[in-house]
C-alpha cells in the first residue's frame, strides 16, 4: 500500500470510528479535510442524540510572530511567505506593503502596478484552486458522494477530461506569470520597500496580454459551470440558503474610494448584519477597531470589533463578530470596478434576496464573481502604458519604526504589523490573518451545521462532510492562523486500549 493510499485508509478508519462514536455521545472528525493546515472537530451529543456543542479545534502551532524577532525587516517578505505554501503571495505582498510604511516610501507607479498585476493573477489562480479542487467537489461531485470521489479526480469525472485540462493549464500559466516577476511561484522574491525587484520587459508583454484575455474567458467559463451544476440544482440552492449555513454577523473588507472591491489597496470598511456601515478606517489604524480574544480549546485567536467588545459567539444586531473572505467583500462593497464582475455581482444579490447575504455557502459563488474581477483587472493592468516602465523602485532613506501592511488575501483581510528599532531590526510582529478574522464565525458555522444536520444520533459519512462544508466555505488556512505565546508548548497525550477506549489522559498545561 503506497503512502497516499495509506493516508486515505487511515482517514477512512478515523471517520468510521467517529460515526460509531455517536453511540458514546461524542463524535470526532479527525482529520478534517480539503483545507490548508490541520484541524479537528469535536461534536458532543445530548441524551436524545442531538448536538449539544461542537468545536473546531486547531491543534497545530506555528511560531512565526516569535522567531521573526531579531531579524532584519527586509527579510520579512521572504520569511512570512513560508507560513503557507498555498497563499505565499498574500503574505509576501502584505509584508512588502508593511515595509513601504516602515520606511515611509511610496512605490513608483510602475512598481505598484506590477505588484497589483501579480496579486490579481495570484487571486485568480488561488480562487480556481478552491473552486475546482478544495471546495468544488462538494457541489460538482456531491456532498454525500463517497470520500474517494470528492476530489479533483471526481471533479474531472463530472466535468470531463478536457475541462480538467483547462483548469490545470490555466493555473499553470497564471503561476508562470507570478514566477516571471517573483523568481518562483511558491516563495516569490518580488516585493521590496519602495517597489519591486524586476521590471516587465516590453518583449514579454504580448504573452501576458494573451494570458489576461484567456483568464477572462476562463473566469466566465467557471461561472457558467457554477450556474449549470450548482445554481441549476434545486437541492444545492436549498442547502446554500438553509438555516444550517446562515449567520447574521458583521462583515469587513477592503474597498476603493468608490466603495468597490479592491484586493491590493484601499481602506477597510465594516457593515453590520443589516448592511449599515459601522466604520471605515485606514490600515494603520486597525488597532483602534480590531481586538483579539483567546479560547482554551484552540490555538487560533478570535478577532472581534473592539468598539463593541467581546460578547461571545453571538450573532444579530449587537454582535461584535465579523467575517472576511469573498462573501464579506461583496457585502461591504457598493459594487465591482469592472463590468463583467459588476454584472455578476448584481445577479448574485438579486438571486439571493439583496444585501447583505448571510449564507455561508454563498462564499463559493462570491469567489467566482471575484475571479471575474481579478481577470478583468489583469487585462487593465497589462494594457496600462506604464506597466513596462523601468522605474520600478524608489530607494528608502527614512529611519524605520512602525510598518503596517494590509491586503485582501483569497481567504480575507490580512494584516502585517512590524515594530523595529532604528536599524530596522524586528522588535515585534503581529499577523492577523484572514482565517483569524474569520475564526469566530467559522466556529459558529461548524456548530450551526452540526446542529442542523445531525439528529437523534443519526450520523453518516455524508452528514459529517456537510459539517466540514461549513468551514470549507471560508477556505481556511489553519497554518496561517495559529500563533505562539511565551512559555513551553502545551501537550496532551491520550492513551487508548485495544478497543479504542480512552483509559488515561496526560496533560501538560
Amino acid at each position: 500500500m503506497d503512502e497516499t493510499t495509506q493516508k486515505l485508509f487511515n482517514a477512512g478508519n478515523l471517520r468510521a470510528n467517529a460515526a460509531t462514536a455517536a453511540q458514546r455521545r461524542n463524535i470526532t472528525i479527525d482529520p478534517i479535510t480539503r483545507l490548508e493546515g490541520h484541524g479537528k472537530i469535536d461534536i458532543y451529543l445530548d441524551d436524545k442524540g442531538d448536538v449539544e456543542r461542537a468545536y473546531l479545534q486547531v491543534p497545530e502551532l506555528r511560531g512565526f510572530e516569535v522567531f521573526c524577532r531579531g531579524r532584519p525587516a527586509e527579510d520579512m517578505p521572504q520569511i512570512t511567505s513560508r507560513i503557507c505554501g498555498v497563499c505565499p503571495t498574500a503574505h509576501h505582498m502584505a509584508s512588502a506593503k508593511a515595509l513601504d510604511a516602515l520606511y515611509q516610501i511610496e512605490p513608483t507607479s510602475a512598481g505598484r502596478k506590477i505588484r497589483e498585476l501579480v496579486y490579481n493573477t495570484f487571486m485568480l489562480e488561488d480562487h480556481a484552486l478552491h473552486v475546482f479542487i478544495l471546495g468544488g467537489p462538494d457541489f460538482i461531485v456531491g456532498p454525500e458522494a463517497p470520500p474517494a470521489e470528492r476530489n479533483i479526480l471526481g471533479v474531472i469525472g463530472k466535468v470531463g477530461v478536457e475541462a480538467g485540462k483547462r483548469v490545470i493549464a490555466t493555473r499553470r500559466r497564471l503561476r508562470d506569470l507570478i514566477a516571471y516577476f517573483g523568481g518562483k511561484v511558491v516563495h516569490p522574491v518580488l516585493g521590496l520597500p519602495g517597489g519591486v525587484s524586476k521590471p516587465l520587459n516590453a518583449a514579454d508583454l504580448p504573452q501576458f496580454r494573451q494570458l489576461a484575455q484567456d483568464a477572462v474567458g476562463f473566469a466566465q467559463w467557471t461561472l457558467e459551470i457554477f450556474h449549470q451544476l450548482v445554481l441549476g440544482n434545486p437541492d444545492y440552492v436549498k442547502l446554500i440558503t438553509s438555516d444550517a449555513y446562515t449567520h447574521r454577523t458583521c462583515y469587513l473588507g477592503m474597498v476603493d474610494a468608490q466603495n468597490r472591491v479592491n484586493f491590493y489597496d484601499g481602506r477597510l470598511r465594516v457593515v453590520d448584519c443589516d448592511g449599515r456601515e459601522v466604520c471605515t478606517f485606514a490600515a494603520q489604524d486597525y488597532r483602534d477597531y480590531i481586538a483579539e480574544h483567546v479560547e482554551p480549546w484552540s490555538y487560533m485567536k478570535f478577532t472581534f470589533l473592539k468598539q463593541r467588545g467581546w460578547h461571545g459567539f453571538t450573532e444579530g444586531p449587537e454582535t461584535s463578530i465579523y467575517s472576511v473572505a469573498p462573501l464579506a467583500r461583496l457585502n461591504v462593497a457598493d459594487g465591482m470596478a469592472t463590468p463583467l464582475a459588476q454584472a455578476a455581482y448584481e445577479e448574485f444579490f438579486k438571486v439571493l434576496g439583496g444585501k447583505p447575504v448571510h449564507h455561508t455557502l454563498a462564499n463559493h459563488w462570491a469567489r467566482v464573481v471575484e475571479m471575474l474581477y481579478a481577470a478583468e483587472r489583469m487585462v487593465e493592468l497589462v494594457n496600462d502604458p506604464e506597466i513596462t516602465s523601468a522605474e520600478v523602485r524608489r530607494i528608502p532613506t527614512a529611519v524605520p519604526r512602525t510598518g503596517i501592511g494590509v491586503v485582501e488575501a483569497p481567504r480575507g483581510t490580512l494584516f502585517h504589523d512590524y515594530q523595529t528599532d532604528e536599524r530596522g531590526v524586528i522588535k515585534s510582529a503581529n499577523l492577523i490573518v484572514a482565517t483569524g478574522n474569520n475564526a469566530a464565525r467559522i466556529a459558529m458555522s461548524v456548530e450551526r451545521a452540526a446542529k442542523g444536520v445531525i439528529k437523534a444520533g443519526h450520523v453518516t459519512e455524508g452528514l459529517l462532510n456537510k459539517v466540514e462544508m461549513a468551514f470549507r466555505a471560508y477556505d481556511p488556512c489553519l497554518g496561517c492562523a495559529t500563533h505562539s505565546l511565551p512559555g513551553h508548548l502545551p501537550l496532551k497525550v491520550r492513551i487508548h486500549d485495544h478497543n479504542r477506549q480512552l483509559v488515561r489522559e496526560l496533560v501538560q498545561e
